[in-house]
């Protein structure tokens, strides 16, 4: 059984599991169902997934929710050594949503007050992935990343160097100094981690980005998720490893 008060993602009606053979171009997923029938399928994920993507692993797999579309199934998770890792990069944003429509989420967030949320809202000329409203509150603009990879338990976003990533860091970093509030859910989909930090070894200049947001006043919550072959439910909050940590 979940916890109460939980947020929880379900995986879509449908999800079954297979085995995976090999990711070709980035978004496509080779792979066997359980009579040996090979299939394709997309991943919406465009990091590296970096030692998630062996042949032979097990793996879950939901139907589209078009069934036109030219790969029919879409990876959810991928389960490494009897663990099930979250691959899907659209839960976060379902989760983020989840969050901040609870008050008790809310609440444990220190963003009392808050009443409204609306997901993909602009700031001038960026697009973010949630912004909150409350009466007499500045607005609190709200990105969401998924986190795949863990190492020496701790775990690290981007599994790949993001431009993007860092960009959106800098443009809450921004809107935080003007005034306003602003965080990032770090969705981490696996139960490995103890902490959480950016992936210096991978993208420097995101690690510092990463650090200078969080001084200007940007909120980051690395949040555990629990994934199993019914869906995905929030479970605690992780520390975020010190920079002089991460330089080390």
């Amino acid at each position: 059984m979940f916890p109460p008060k939980r947020p929880v993602i379900p995986h879509p009606p449908g999800t079954f599991q297979a085995r995976l053979v090999s990711r070709e171009k980035r978004f496509t997923i080779h792979a066997l169902d359980d009579a040996g029938r090979p299939f394709c399928a997309h991943t919406n994920n465009s990091g590296s997934m970096l030692g998630l993507i062996r042949d032979g692993m097990p793996a879950l797999f939901s139907p589209a929710a078009n069934p036109n579309r030219k790969l029919p199934y879409t990876l959810e998770a991928v389960q490494l050594d009897g663990m099930w890792v979250g691959v899907n990069t659209s839960t976060p944003n379902r989760m983020l949503a989840a969050i901040m429509r609870s008050a008790d989420m809310r609440q444990e967030l220190d963003l009392s007050g808050y009443e409204t949320f609306a997901a993909e809202k602009r700031s001038g000329d960026s697009r973010f992935d949630g912004r909150l409203d409350g009466p007499n509150l500045p607005t609190c603009w709200l990105e969401a990343k998924n986190v795949t990879l863990v190492e020496e338990e701790v775990a690290y976003f981007p599994d790949a160097a993001t431009e993007r990533g860092g960009k959106h860091l800098a443009e809450l970093a921004a809107l935080a100094a003007a005034g306003m509030r602003a965080g990032i859910l770090c969705l981490v989909q696996r139960s490995d981690g103890a902490c959480f930090a950016p992936a210096d070894f991978i993208d420097p200049q995101f690690a510092d980005v990463f650090y200078q947001a969080m001084a200007a006043g940007v909120k980051v919550w690395p949040y555990v998720a629990r994934v199993d072959e019914t869906g995905v439910v929030l479970e605690h909050c992780l520390p975020v490893a010190p920079q002089e940590r991460c330089e080390k």
